[in-house]
């Protein structure tokens, strides 16, 4: 592991393990938590023997959004371009998957909800309630959830400022795998192992084509798809996986 006291890495053979480390306020985000995070994913994406990136928290709890202490102390919760806790605003390049024990709330749940998959504990509590202090969830939920929810469910969630439990999520198809609790690493860990199989261009294009087609027109999409997808298709790894398929073996990918 790291040094760093407020975020700790941990590689997993090709799968880098970040968890927020701050258990006595609630893995809560100040500073050194949005410099730590942004360091981690700047680790993820600039080594090439790293595939997927798993994003937890210690304690038994995901995160409970900003620290206000500190943001009263002067503290900033934005890091440069990534935004707030060092990812709402860019991410990985590379797949990152969050594991939530406990709660995932107000920045919490954005910091999640900038990840591309959710492992959430069973019995975990999710929600946006910054309208109950007369706070904008203004991190990404607003943005994000109305393409991934019902509209009218993300309003009450937004404007009742409610929790829900992680099984109504997975219900809704925001939360992928549920856990038992206590296991939400583990289960990340497996899903990420499942990703980590397949070819790290393919990872990084494919997330790539998902996240920025919502702004495509239907007259410039397939030129777009194509500007990042034909590359890949013609690379050293395009045809190491159609070789090792045809001659019944596992692939060695070089990222290239």
């Amino acid at each position: 592991m790291s040094d760093s006291e407020a975020v700790l890495t941990e590689r997993r053979g090709n799968v880098l393990l970040i968890t927020i480390n701050r258990p006595e306020v609630r893995n809560a985000v100040n500073a050194a938590v949005a410099a730590g995070i942004a360091g981690a994913l700047e680790e993820l994406d600039g080594d090439a023997e790293l595939s997927v990136g798993i994003l937890t928290g210690a304690g038994g709890f995901f995160c409970a959004g900003m620290d206000l202490g500190a943001f009263v102390k002067g503290e900033s919760p934005w890091f440069g371009d990534r935004g707030f806790a060092g990812i709402a605003q860019r991410s990985a390049r590379k797949p990152l998957i969050a594991a939530i024990e406990g709660f995932a709330v107000a920045g919490g749940m954005e910091i999640a909800l900038a990840c591309d998959l959710i492992v959430a504990a069973r019995g975990a509590k999710m929600g946006i309630p910054e309208a109950k202090r007369s706070l904008i969830a203004a991190a990404g939920a607003l943005l994000r959830l109305p393409k991934r929810m019902p509209y009218h469910v993300v309003m009450e969630l937004a404007l009742t400022g409610e929790p829900m439990l992680a099984e109504r999520f997975h219900e809704l198809g925001l939360v992928n795998r549920l856990a038992e609790p206590g296991d939400a690493v583990e289960q990340a860990l497996q899903l990420a192992a499942k990703l980590a199989e397949n070819g790290p261009l393919a990872l990084v294009a494919s997330k790539r084509i998902l996240q920025e087609q919502f702004d495509w027109s239907t007259a410039e999409m397939w030129e777009k798809q194509g500007a990042i997808s034909g590359p890949v298709m013609a690379s050293e790894d395009a045809k190491e996986g159609a070789s090792a398929f045809k001659e019944k073996r596992e692939p060695v990918w070089k990222g290239r």
